[in-house]
């Protein structure tokens, strides 16, 4: 005799986790403050708790912290909340090095200890590629961190005026509220040396912004202009190149990992022609004009197409040739079977049109730096239609959100680094 088959032992589909999901909800949005267990943070920075099931975002905390919180938003499917208490820290919790953080929203992590970091914006962005990106459980990831401190090469200020007090500083976290700061320990000490001479040269009256780089020997220029500030070219040296630029250009931004970070994007192939796209002031195109017989260059900005051409020039790269174009426009000249792409977008990633062209003429090797794991996601999801990936590489900014890790990968050969 054939067994019966057992009635189901939970409710119909859907009916009692909803139900039970919605008297959550209901007490959830009842409470003012809770105890809860951090259990990991995700991407963003925050780390994430729950009530009865329900996820609670928790800036500022570490995994593994026991705390009383207070809720700030209470949504049906989630809450965010403030740190009340530290009732019992996590392991790897310390006490941040900088008397501006909590109220700067500039880093999100220095509560946290260096290597930690690192460990945990390298599983989270693991994490947002599977999760987003649909991607198997083996990924070839290989994680690069620099050092933690005194490395960034420029920076954007935000600059506020109350009652004729200029502030100089950063956005308070999710917030336009200006944080004034004096200091900024990530900064490289040339950058940082500038903060407190500032206000004297922005008037009420002065710019809502401010972008400041710093070249070689301590060379600063700063956009927009402002009076008395320097805001002409200066020169950045990455191994045995010399990169022009100013203030307005998109630059990588760690000084110690910019050799690493153009070593493992461009690697050690070479042949007859490469394509940088987004190629800002020729930081990849010029490195890869010395392994190919011909590299084109596309950049939508004019003011770093005209770096880039300059840089040619001034590292004698005959072979390069820069196309001053949004690479949306020029996509579809890409030759099919193309031998090596290097795409380097910004936070919003590749457009649907790029993906696609991307996808239809396949080019043997595509390499992607991104400094946003969750386009990146995306973009992979439909790439790997096509491509398969055999590198993965997060390089790590410490301090700052998690994850705002570069990252790079190839396919048949396509490489993501970042």
């Amino acid at each position: 005799m054939s067994e019966q088959p057992k009635p189901p032992t939970g409710p119909p589909s859907g009916a009692p986790h909803d139900s039970h999901k919605q008297r959550a909800g209901d007490r959830l949005a009842a409470l003012d403050e809770l105890e809860v267990e951090v259990e990991k943070l995700i991407a963003g920075g925050d780390g994430l708790g729950r009530f009865e099931g329900i996820p609670i975002f928790i800036p500022r905390s570490a995994p593994g912290d026991r705390l009383r919180i207070r809720l700030v938003e209470r949504r049906p499917d989630y809450g965010r909340a403030e740190i009340v208490e530290i009732l019992e820290p996590g392991p790897g919790r310390r006490e941040p090095p900088c008397p501006f953080f909590g109220s700067c929203g500039g880093c999100d992590l220095q509560h946290l200890e260096d290597d930690l970091q690192v460990e945990l914006k390298a599983a989270a962005v693991e994490e947002t590629l599977r999760r987003l990106g649909a991607l198997g459980d083996d990924l070839p990831i290989r994680t690069v961190a620099g050092q933690p401190w005194g490395y960034r090469v420029r920076t954007q200020l935000h600059i506020a005026s109350r009652e004729g007090v200029v502030d100089v500083g950063y956005h308070s976290r999710r917030s336009s509220e200006v944080v004034a700061v004096d200091r900024c320990p990530v900064l490289v000490p040339e950058l940082e040396g500038t903060l407190r001479s500032l206000p004297g040269f922005l008037g009420v009256e002065g710019p809502r912004r401010l972008d400041l780089l710093v070249g070689e020997e301590g060379a600063l220029s700063s956009a927009p202009v402002v009076p008395g500030l320097p805001h002409g070219e200066v020169r950045l040296r990455v191994g045995e190149l010399d990169f022009g630029l100013d203030a307005r250009c998109f630059f990588q931004a760690h000084r110690q990992l910019l050799p690493t970070l153009v070593e493992t994007a461009v690697g050690s192939w070479g042949g007859g022609e490469a394509f940088d796209l987004y190629a800002g002031v020729g930081l990849f195109s010029l490195p890869l004009a010395h392994n190919y017989e011909r590299v084109t260059a596309v950049e939508g900005d004019r003011v770093a197409a005209r770096f880039a051409r300059r840089n040619a020039r001034s590292n004698r790269c005959k072979q390069l040739e820069v196309i001053s174009r949004a690479v949306e426009g020029w996509i579809d000249e890409l030759p099919e079977g193309a031998e090596r792409v290097i795409v380097d977008p910004p936070r919003s990633g590749l457009s649907r049109p790029v993906r696609t062209v991307l996808g239809k003429k396949a080019p043997a090797r595509l390499t992607y730096v991104s400094c946003h794991a969750g386009t990146l996601a995306r973009d992979l999801r439909e790439l790997t239609q096509v491509f398969s990936i055999e590198d993965l590489v997060p390089v790590s900014y410490t301090h700052l959100t998690l994850p705002t890790t570069d990252v790079g990968w190839r396919s048949r050969g396509w490489r993501w680094d970042g």
